[in-house]
């Protein structure tokens, strides 16, 4: 019988999910772009270009939704505009997934969160976030949340800035954060559809939260570079943007992913992740 996938905002982590479906997967993306629907046709997803598209067809034949697009300061879009159809169509559904980040638990001083941890964000998109997810717990859904830390892999690595030169070494004392590989975004998630447990919550996240400094410097320790000199996070130019990433620091925990969806890491490190990586770059 054929499943029908309906992701908003069709991107990096869920065209990482798309790969990992069976051919009797329908999978319908939504994007705002007309670039971007090409690139979707071209992989097999049927694109919607949204805001815009009629998705009432999408959403009648619709088994699972996946949401991936982000909330604003009026709120989150899909629900903004899509809340009643939805509801409407609830027992339809056998599973819904919505990415949200490991920013909703905001700053722990470098000490490690779980997903029972307080949600307390220090930054407005962290906040913008935990807003998002009560909306969606507030349907009565079969509703999964997967608060995913950083993400890298193919096309989002290191080494482009190592090689040209522009990495920089920012070192702030006390600072770690968790990251994981898209790959692994995508396993998590296709174990979770294949056992759903609706009202689910799961971070992300490798094994092993690190420095950022010492991601830039294993990287270019692979390319036998040279180390990028260290810049003290008080003194070194960033935009505002740059600069709140290091606003929160933590360590997350990923049990729950292992224990209850028997979910084995990929890349349980950012060492084996770039080591790969630079693998597939050597060897397309």
């Amino acid at each position: 019988m054929t499943k029908t996938l309906l992701s908003f905002g069709h991107g990096y982590s869920a065209r990482a999910l798309t790969r990992l479906l069976s051919d009797d997967w329908r999978v319908i993306g939504t994007t705002r772009s007309e670039d971007k629907a090409a690139e979707l046709m071209a992989s097999g997803t049927e694109p919607r270009i949204w805001p815009g598209a009629d998705l009432t067809p999408a959403l009648n034949t619709a088994t699972h939704l996946l949401i991936s697009a982000g909330p604003s300061d009026a709120g989150d879009p899909v629900l903004n505009e899509l809340r009643h159809e939805i509801e409407a169509r609830r027992e339809q559904f056998e599973w819904v997934g919505y990415l949200s980040t490991t920013g909703v638990y905001g700053d722990h001083n470098g000490d490690w969160v779980d997903e029972t941890t307080p949600l307390t964000p220090s930054t407005k998109r962290g906040q913008l976030r935990v807003n998002a997810e009560a909306d969606w717990q507030s349907l009565d859904l079969p509703l999964h949340i997967f608060r995913l830390a950083g993400i890298y892999g193919p096309g989002r690595g290191p080494f482009a800035k190592v090689r040209n030169g522009t990495a920089r070494r920012i070192i702030k004392e006390g600072q770690v954060f968790s990251r994981i590989h898209v790959a692994d975004i995508a396993q998590v998630l296709k174990a979770s559809i294949d056992q759903p447990n609706a009202g689910a919550i799961y971070n992300l996240c490798d094994n092993d939260p690190a420095p950022p400094e010492d991601v830039i410097g294993y990287a270019a320790e692979l390319l036998n570079l040279p180390i990028p000199p260290a810049q003290d996070f008080e003194t070194a130019d960033m935009t505002p943007m740059a600069r709140s990433f290091y606003a929160e620091s933590k360590k997350v925990r990923n049990d729950r992913i292992k224990d209850e969806l028997g979910v084995d890491l990929i890349y349980p490190d950012y060492r084996a992740g770039l080591q790969a990586l630079l693998a597939a770059e050597t060897n397309p």
